[in-house]
């Protein structure tokens, strides 16, 4: 299997390096690296369906009739004419001028560079919404310096793990290219799992879904595989609106959405300003809205807002300047105005917005009145790439059942997440499921969470049997409590620790790497396993077989008259209350012997080392 993060880091590395050489900044190289991978990732779709259209493809006189542009519109995919396909591309001959190239309109061409920016135009006739939208300026690199790029993105690898897995290279870039150049307005690139539990909240079926701060686009690449899975198809069922300030977020968001097959209506520049255009006209129109917008944004122009109307609740405070000096509550105000009778919002906004003073609080006011606040849930630090501030996502439902009209719900996730590492922090597939079932529970759909609970039983049992542990097999079934499976992993990774050791001490030397590698890699699954079981206990331990209960700490369902109460905060730890601090079991003196003796062993290694070293280097005569 392929290490897809060490992957991701290693073509990050060797295209940075080619970026130092070439003395380019970040903000000239990022669009053109982008737009290379974009095109790898599009050859790769194109080479996926062409294979699916050529399956069923009818023949007439023996041959199969050839594919056309027709057949790739029909699967959300694009079709590359033969000159910007990237295999094409990475086998063309060193000397370019010498092979009598010319481009679509005839012109001969003598540089790579040129060929590249010529596949692009090809792709652009292709698609209407790309005209304009690729990067055409590839001639500022050398042949030498483009032909290695071409061949760092043709990575074998890639081939091996199919279009999805590039479309995740594609993002981790963005992300990379996003720490380098990030505007001081905002972070134009929401991480991932952020954008999921939005959608996976919302839950997008059909209808208009607008983000009027889309930045690069992941709220409609996210809600387009939502609907996919669900057996729709997204470009059908869905229409996408976007609206971004800077043009050059506007260019990566049409690039995403192409390269993940989804077609939208973006507007970018002065026009695309949401806090005083509503470019597509779409003010009580929305099934969905979804958006991660700059926060804390000052000196917006009062005049100019009201005019733009979309201020169901009245305008925040402004000041002497006739300026909004905090523009939080006109975007809390522009994604409700937005919706339709029966729509749904889901964003992401700065902490401080929850309980915030003066006008903020009257709008908030009238806000929980309306009975359309559907969640709230607070996120810890470290969630953004370029920035550690802490969070909240917030959810509106104008079609609420009646069970739920003046109610709403209250998560506190700040200290429930995985760390991805030391700046960096984010919800696992796992973690994301379970914070949805709460959600699910809140509403009364006690079928879903009881269908997470199967998924559970039957991951853990094909993680059982990857491991080839029949007695884990055998005690998985309908109705095994969730801590038995995870004390089973973990008697069975205590086990297999103890049988590494063994054969690391009876193994020859000389293969004593490669045995290593295979007990880390199997102790690694087996850890994987203990995590994804150590989820299905927190979940089951605290909602059981599928009633939803307030947990102290964690979620509190709380009506209009206790948001009253409070001040009309909708901070969710002013709900959930401070958790109990559970005794791990550890004891302390026990730990701390075991913590110094592996210390001395450690030591002790360190010594034998330096000695054998020693040694060498005298029979080295050195």
């Amino acid at each position: 299997m392929i290490n897809i993060r060490k992957l991701e880091a290693e073509l990050w590395e060797s295209a940075d390096l080619l970026r130092a050489g070439s003395k380019l900044t970040s903000n000239q190289y990022c669009m053109p690296v982008l737009g290379l991978i974009f095109l790898r990732y599009a050859y790769s779709r194109f080479k996926m369906v062409e294979a699916e259209i050529l399956k069923n493809r009818p023949s007439r006189g023996g041959r199969v009739m050839p594919v056309e542009a027709s057949d790739f519109t029909a699967k959300s995919a694009l079709y590359l004419p033969k000159e910007a396909q990237y295999d094409y591309l990475v086998n063309l001959p060193s000397d370019i001028s010498s092979a009598g190239l010319v481009n679509k309109d005839g012109d001969i061409m003598n540089s790579l560079g040129e060929v590249v920016n010529n596949a692009m135009a090809l792709v652009e006739d292709q698609s209407e919404q790309l005209v304009g939208v690729l990067p055409k300026d590839y001639t500022m690199f050398n042949d030498d310096l483009l032909g290695e790029l071409l061949r760092i993105f043709n990575n074998s690898a890639l081939d091996e793990v199919g279009g999805d897995i590039i479309g995740r290279i594609y993002e981790y870039f963005l992300n990379k290219f996003a720490k380098n150049i990030a505007s001081d307005d905002g972070v134009f690139f929401t991480p991932k799992s952020l954008v999921k539990m939005i959608v996976n909240i919302i839950e997008p079926k059909s209808g208009i879904l607008l983000d009027p701060a889309c930045g690069s686009g992941g709220m409609f690449i996210q809600s387009g595989d939502f609907v996919n899975q669900s057996g729709m198809n997204a470009n059908s069922a869905m229409t996408f609106y976007g609206q971004e300030k800077v043009e050059y977020n506007a260019q990566l968001c049409l690039m995403n959405m192409a390269v993940h097959g989804l077609t939208g209506v973006i507007k970018s520049g002065d026009e695309a300003n949401t806090f005083y255009h509503d470019a597509h006209n779409l003010d009580g129109c929305c099934d969905y809205v979804m958006a991660n917008p700059p926060f804390n944004v000052d000196k917006v122009k009062a005049e100019s807002c009201e005019n733009a109307k979309r201020l169901p609740f009245g305008m925040p405070g402004v000041n002497k300047n006739k300026e909004v000096g905090n523009g939080n509550y006109l975007w809390i105000s522009y994604f409700y105005s937005y919706l339709n009778e029966n729509g749904r919002a889901g964003f992401v906004m700065a902490s401080s917005a929850t309980d915030s003073q003066g006008k903020d609080k009257d709008i908030r006011e009238k806000l929980v009145k309306t009975g359309h606040v559907d969640a709230m849930i607070s996120v810890g630090n470290n969630f953004f790439y370029t920035k550690s501030l802490p969070c909240s996502l917030w959810f509106f439902d104008k079609g609420k059942s009646e069970a739920i009209k003046d109610k709403v719900l209250f998560i506190d996730a700040r200290n429930y997440y995985t760390v991805v590492d030391r700046t960096l922090n984010e919800w696992s597939e796992w973690q994301l499921k379970n914070l949805n079932a709460i959600v699910w529970l809140y509403r009364g759909e006690t079928e879903k969470y009881i269908a997470l609970l199967n998924e559970y039983r039957r991951y853990l049992m094909h993680l059982a049997a990857e491991l080839k542990t029949d007695e884990i097999c055998r005690m998985i079934t309908p109705t095994t409590v969730f801590a038995d499976i995870l004390s089973a992993f973990k008697d069975f990774e205590t086990e297999q620790k103890q049988q590494a050791k063994f054969d690391m001490e009876h193994v020859v030397r000389q293969d004593k790497k490669r045995q290593q590698a295979i007990w880390d890699e199997r102790l690694a699954d087996i850890s994987s396993a203990i995590t994804v079981a150590k989820e299905a206990v927190w979940l089951y331990e605290k909602f059981g077989d599928g009633v939803y209960a307030d947990v102290l700490g964690l979620c509190k369902v709380a009506d209009i008259s206790e948001i009253e109460a409070k001040g009309w905060s909708l901070t969710p730890g002013a709900y959930v209350g401070v958790a109990p601090v559970e005794d791990d079991g550890v004891d302390f003196e026990e730990r701390m012997a075991e913590i110094h003796r592996e210390l001395l062993s450690l030591q002790a290694e360190s010594n034998d080392l330096m000695d054998i070293i020693s040694q060498n280097i005298k029979e080295l005569g050195l």
